[in-house]
């Protein structure tokens, strides 16, 4: 089966599986920074997440068309926005704000909706503002490909718009406000997944192709203005997301072991992701263990909110206090 085909496959999959609550680590596992708290659950096709302006958590809920606000206190669930295209594996898949205004990443939809970027106008009305599925079906990477509007997976804002990563054309694009859609950087068998910007550099997270394997889960570096690829830190499966802590560190998640006992193509096995962070010398320290299929990590102060593909929602609160494992020095931005 193409490497492509295997990754549409995988993806979805991951809603198929059956999963398991994130369990507490034990005498002889990874110590977390502090105890991690289960702040909501019961949400509905979650990949992708941010940390709002008013400091709560906002989650797009896919397989409803709906973007949840999460009180970060108390884990209160509220609708921010609905009537987005769903879908089972996609759907709104990220969401982003600039300055006051949300904007979301809606993926792998039926062909009467739009592959793009909304922005959101009230709380039940949108507009595109990037048609990234036409972008895609006129300008198809060189090799054969089964979704033609791609598989969007990150959304990041920059100067003057948004880089969106494509997990099935492998690729970022660069989309403006004023809808012009561009390829920032084509990339091989990679698979980016989440994103993180400081100044003109991006880090991204890749999680390697199938199978995913330690050595190709990768966070990597470009310059936005000059975009070539620099290696940063590698050694877990599956990196899905990478975000910079207030303390300037550096951080990523691991989903977790693949292909391990599972097959290549299916999903990590439960339990197994991981919080890491990243050091100056290109490996990860873990600091939280046994997080069941994470994909999404935000930061408010130095507390993490970690986003699971069952729905869940976790805070770990001091994160930026864990210490270093042995002589490793954590990467500073």
């Amino acid at each position: 089966m193409p490497f492509h085909r295997k990754l549409v496959l995988a993806i979805a999959l991951l809603g198929l599986a059956v999963l398991t609550l994130a369990s507490p680590a034990g005498a002889g596992q990874t110590p977390r920074p502090t105890d991690g708290k289960l702040l909501a659950s019961g949400l509905e096709g979650t990949i992708g997440g941010t940390i709002g302006p008013d400091g709560a958590l906002y989650v797009p809920e896919g397989a409803l068309g709906r973007i949840t606000r999460i009180d970060p206190r108390n884990g209160k669930a509220t609708t921010f926005a609905s009537g987005l295209p769903p879908a089972p594996f996609g759907g709104v898949i990220d969401v982003a704000f600039i300055g006051t205004r949300a904007y979301a990443l809606v993926t792998l939809v039926a062909p009467d909706h739009v592959v793009g970027i909304y922005r959101v106008d009230d709380a039940d009305s949108f507009t595109v503002i990037a048609d990234l599925g036409a972008f895609s079906i006129d300008n198809p990477p060189p090799y054969p490909i089964d979704v033609p509007t791609g598989l969007q997976y990150a959304l990041q804002p920059v100067a003057g718009g948004f880089l969106v990563t494509d997990g099935h054309h492998n690729r970022v694009l660069r989309a403006t406000l004023s809808g012009q859609v561009t390829e920032l950087i084509a990339l091989g068998n990679d698979v980016p997944t989440g994103l993180a910007v400081s100044g003109k550099t991006v880090y991204m997270a890749e999680a390697g192709p199938i199978p995913h394997t330690p050595e190709t889960g990768k966070v990597v570096a470009f310059d936005i203005r000059a975009p070539i690829l620099r290696d940063v830190a590698s050694g877990f499966s599956l990196i899905v997301d990478v975000e910079l802590g207030r303390d300037g560190m550096l951080y990523a998640l691991s989903q977790g072991d693949s292909p391990g006992d599972v097959p290549p193509a299916s999903p990590a096995k439960p339990d197994s992701g991981k919080l890491l962070r990243v050091n100056h010398d290109g490996t990860f320290t873990v600091l939280v263990d046994r997080l069941d299929l994470p994909t999404s990590l935000d930061f408010a102060g130095d507390t993490a909110f970690i986003v699971t593909l069952n729905g869940e929602v976790w805070r770990i609160k001091h994160v930026s206090k864990a210490k270093p494992v042995g002589p490793c020095q954590p990467f500073r931005v």
